[in-house]
């Protein structure tokens, strides 16, 4: 069998094939036969090497349609079925709300998380402060001859001082925490509206 002989069989078993994927196979084949024919190989036998037209034809159908059945599933997930958008439509009085209270819950979340480290640091800084104006207090009180009362509120000064040098580090560890916590969250709810364009 000539190569045109090989051409127009193959291009008969492919009459079913969309003509420029037809035309794509033909043409590979074709570069086939004349490199094997270039490397000294006689017409027939490069033919003869490629297989059976049958066997060619039945594997590029296969394989179109298959390509064919996936842009259609592709297709079909972009988009919505009018089914599915009447569905979407009559569930909107539940689902909308829902939605919404998803929305608060998690900004609610947010303001929570971060109130509470505010909470925090302002403790610190009360205790800072206290521990600070115990020292004035003291001074004074010793001034007034009242040492005994100064050394009291000296001592609660020192306390919270104590207590401040902890809680400031347990004001940045929770601080760092609640950063990356929030940042989490944040990333999640990204992933989530992503993943639906890229479905789209």
């Amino acid at each position: 069998m000539t190569k045109n002989e090989f051409m127009a069989e193959l291009r008969s078993k492919l009459s079913g094939v969309p003509e420029k994927d037809a035309e794509d196979r033909l043409g590979f084949y074709s570069e086939i036969i004349d490199d094997r024919m270039e490397e000294g190989i006689s017409e027939e036998e490069a033919v003869r090497g490629i297989g059976s037209i049958d066997e060619i034809a039945a594997g590029i159908t296969a394989e179109i349609s298959q390509a064919r059945n996936k842009d259609q599933k592709r297709e079909s997930k972009r988009k919505l079925k009018t089914w599915e958008i009447v569905l979407l439509a009559a569930g909107s009085p539940v689902w909308v709300p829902l939605a919404i209270a998803a929305v608060a819950v998690t900004f609610s979340l947010y303001a929570v998380l971060w109130a509470l480290v505010i909470s925090l640091w302002a403790v610190f800084v009360a205790f800072t402060a206290t521990a600070g104006g115990s020292i004035v207090i003291f001074v004074v009180q010793v001034i007034y001859g009242n040492a005994l009362a100064g050394v009291a509120i000296l001592g609660a000064g020192l306390i919270l001082a104590g207590s401040s040098i902890f809680l400031f580090f347990g004001c940045k560890n929770s601080t760092k925490g609640t950063a990356v916590l929030a940042k989490k969250i944040a990333l999640g709810i990204k992933r989530i509206f992503v993943k639906k364009e890229a479905a789209k």
